[in-house]
């Protein structure tokens, strides 16, 4: 087999192999060339130990070198160099305890965690493949290398990582190796959240997130760090709207979004509320009144567990709160307002959110409400018209000049101003709006003399 290695990458090896050593490199850039895919990035592995590499390279970076890794420096480009190794016992099921430097290239392939992710390749010794991770490939498997249980017991992320990998590739995992995930899920409780959290946003980026959500539910991972989900499943709607319970109703919304983090994490969230704002009619008919606001707040609690970022919070969240705006008989001043909490550059996930959500339901579609909310918008948008505070002609140094002293009076004056330019567009001009603060003004000054009588 024949794998292209970057300039880069073969220098470093010719490099090492000039001083005496062996170099390959392995892992996941192997495994993405042989699928034809481009490889993020390169790692070499070498039977130099790290103070050889550092000597063999002009420009180094003691990045682990406690674990045998140096980052060398090609063209103001790092690459990861690791010394073969053998993991010590992993007595916390993430770290090694300690690391022993090996000369053997087996030996070190043999700690890693997927047949998929155990070969090396360089252009003197050809493919290096001691667990049949090209067969592996070729069936679409995903196995651990050697036994699955003692894998998973040194890093438990590989449970998740597994899920992830059938994903991305598209792969079934081994039934041995599945059956070691249900078995050992209970050491996920031992990863930090940000090492899950984001092995969890690439299955929700990958080409089917239902198939991971799916995995990680019936691997038993999803209770230990994101339960609320597991309350959707089996959860009948009663309503004659919707076919299937809400999770795989939820399932079916995230596959039929576009793979953006902030999109896919709305489609999970936006009918996370239902099974706590479920009421039944008189006519045993399901209802969900304020689950799109209840939503919005479990939506935040949930992602701040995560410690997924404050943008990426805010955009899932007025995802999840907006996702029912889809009525014809918005209004502008509605519509307005779903623009400005949303954010125009995250009106296409909206809309994307809402044709998924619909398209999940039980037919016949009506996408009419959607089509109207989309064409409002565009013109509210191509027209320019004020949707916040900021855009208001008059300012609340305006009102100060008026004689207003600097205070929350002065904000309430600016919203009511808001409210009624969000109405009617062609009040936005200064003399108008003085006009009606000075109205406002003397309404309150009115009301709180009739409160003090």
């Amino acid at each position: 087999m024949k794998i292209t290695l970057p300039p880069r990458v073969e220098f470093i090896i010719n490099e090492l192999e000039k001083e005496g050593y062996e170099a390959f490199a392995v892992g996941g850039c192997i495994r993405d060339s042989i699928l034809e895919k481009k490889p993020n990035d390169w790692d070499i592995t070498t039977n130099a130990l790290p103070e050889a590499i550092i000597k063999t390279f002009k420009h180094t970076i003691p990045t682990g070198i406690k674990h045998g890794t140096i980052t060398v420096m090609i063209d103001n480009l790092p690459f990861e160099v690791t010394t073969y190794r053998i993991d010590g016992e992993y007595t916390d099921n993430r770290h090694p305890d300690e690391v022993i430097f090996t000369s053997k290239l087996e030996e070190d392939l043999s700690r890693r965690d997927f047949t998929i992710n155990a070969m090396a390749y360089n252009y003197s010794k050809g493919l290096v493949d001691p667990f049949n991770g090209l067969e592996d490939l070729r069936e679409g498997i995903i196995k651990t290398v050697g036994n699955a249980h003692d894998r998973f017991n040194e890093d438990a992320l590989r449970m998740i990582r597994a899920i992830r990998f059938s994903c991305q590739l598209g792969f079934h995992i081994e039934d041995k190796t599945f059956e070691a995930i249900k078995l050992n899920c209970e050491l996920i409780k031992n990863v930090s959240i940000e090492r899950i959290r984001e092995e969890f946003s690439k299955i929700l980026l990958s080409k089917e997130p239902s198939r991971g959500i799916e995995n990680l539910r019936i691997g038993g991972l999803l209770q230990y760090f994101l339960p609320e989900v597991l309350t959707m499943f089996g959860f009948d709607q009663r309503n004659p709207h919707h076919d299937k319970d809400v999770y795989y109703h939820t399932l079916m919304v995230m596959d039929n979004t576009e793979p953006r983090l902030a999109l896919r994490l709305g489609a999970l969230f936006h009918d996370i509320a239902k099974p706590v704002t479920f009421t039944l009619d008189e006519k045993g008919i399901g209802h969900f009144y304020g689950h799109e606001l209840k939503g919005k707040d479990m939506c935040e609690y949930i992602l701040k567990r995560l410690r997924y970022d404050n943008d990426t919070i805010k955009k899932v969240s007025n995802l999840v709160y907006d996702h029912m705006s889809r009525y014809s008989n918005l209004k502008s001043s509605t519509i307005k307002k779903v623009i400005t909490r949303v954010g125009k550059e995250n009106l296409e996930d909206l809309f994307n959110l809402q044709e998924a959500d619909i398209k999940a339901s039980a037919p016949p579609f009506d996408f009419s409400g959607i089509h109207h909310l989309r064409k409002k918008s565009k013109e509210i948008l191509e027209h320019k018209e004020p949707l916040t505070v900021k855009d208001l002609l008059l300012k609340g140094d305006d009102l100060i000049r008026l004689g207003l002293k600097p205070g929350k009076l002065i904000g309430e004056i600016l919203n009511h101003l808001m409210e009624k330019v969000l109405e009617d567009p062609k009040l936005n001009k200064k003399d108008q709006l003085e006009e009606m603060a000075l109205e406002y003004i003397e309404k309150s000054k009115e009301e709180r003399g009739n409160e003090n009588e």
